[in-house]
């Protein structure tokens, strides 16, 4: 039987949605509601996509149902194809009406807060129409697993720290480093110059030391000699650490291009006489994934706009 006869006229689309919701909810019953049908016609699109591929899609058990190794390989491709009927629709809507659209873009939240919001701003005047889902999550989680999912189309992000990928392409912005910041308020900020020594006792909002970037901040400190100064507060979120350094006390190391395009955010850089890191930061991208136009231009901008910060 040839892959017409077998594949292509007995594999419908319904029944690849219905295995993974079923994957998804862990119970045929479960997905049966989720999707407002019967329990029945939900068994009977699993069995026939099991009689289409000739192979055993879900283990069934007294917890409910996991898929096995070829389910698992067929909701892999599975969810290729709806993303790729999904950028198809989109792309029919832009070049309908190039003013319409959506976007996923994914991005750490220093990133989110700064250059990423500056891209959506610029862009956003062009079209006012298309709608910009912006996901914030680290590199790590943004690369390995939303990118190859589908979740996002994009990811911007600094790259130290990330495994190469041989199904990712990544494409270099400009290179970033970490600096010290503070509210206007406090006592350092008047002072024109100081050493990181100097501040290796003072309140500091720091991420988790055992992420990535909480590492690379440690890199920077032993990088001058130091070893990292324990955090007062542990965070990754932005809005936590401006709320914080707004109180005058304390005081946070974050990449430089947050506040060079937050223009408006109440922070002041230090004039910290230390050795700066390299942080090289990148679109990241998925090899034999055709982008939509408007990641297309999405990333046209991200370039414009990187080249004049490395100027």
């Amino acid at each position: 039987m040839d892959w017409v006869e077998r594949i292509g006229r007995r594999i419908k689309l319904r029944d690849l949605h219905i295995l993974m919701t079923v994957s998804k909810t862990g119970s045929m019953g479960r997905a049966a509601s989720e999707l407002a049908v019967s329990q029945p016609v939900v068994s009977k699109a699993i069995s026939d996509l099991e009689l289409a591929v000739r192979l055993r899609l879900l283990d069934r058990g007294p917890r409910g149902v996991e898929p096995t190794i070829y389910g698992r390989a067929l909701l892999k491709w599975g969810t290729a194809v709806f993303d790729d009927l999904r950028r198809g629709v989109k792309e029919l809507e832009f070049l309908t009406d190039p003013t319409v659209g959506e976007l996923r873009v994914g991005c750490p939240e220093p990133l989110a807060t700064g250059f990423v919001a500056t891209v959506v701003e610029r862009m956003s005047r062009q079209y006012p129409k298309v709608v910009f889902h912006v996901v914030p999550a680290d590199r790590v989680t943004l690369v390995e697993h939303d990118l190859p999912q589908r979740r996002v189309e994009l990811v911007v992000t600094a790259t130290p720290g990330l495994a190469p990928r041989p199904d990712t392409d990544t494409e270099l912005l400009f290179d970033d480093r970490h600096v010290v910041l503070a509210s206007p308020q406090s006592k350092w900020a008047r002072r024109r110059k100081m050493t990181l020594s100097e501040l290796l006792h003072e309140p500091w909002v720091l991420p988790p030391a055992e992420t990535v970037v909480g590492m690379e901040i440690a890199k920077v400190f032993r990088a001058n000699g130091l070893e990292p100064p324990v955090a007062h507060a542990v965070t990754f979120s932005i809005p936590l650490h401006f709320h914080l350094l707004a109180t005058g006390r304390m005081i946070t190391m974050l990449p430089r291009s947050t506040v060079a395009f937050g223009r408006r955010l109440p922070l002041k850089t230090m004039p910290v006489r230390m050795t700066a890191l390299p942080s090289p930061t990148c679109i990241v991208t998925l090899k034999n994934r055709t982008l939509g136009p408007l990641a297309e231009e999405f990333i046209a901008a991200a370039r414009k706009l990187g080249r004049s910060f490395r100027t």
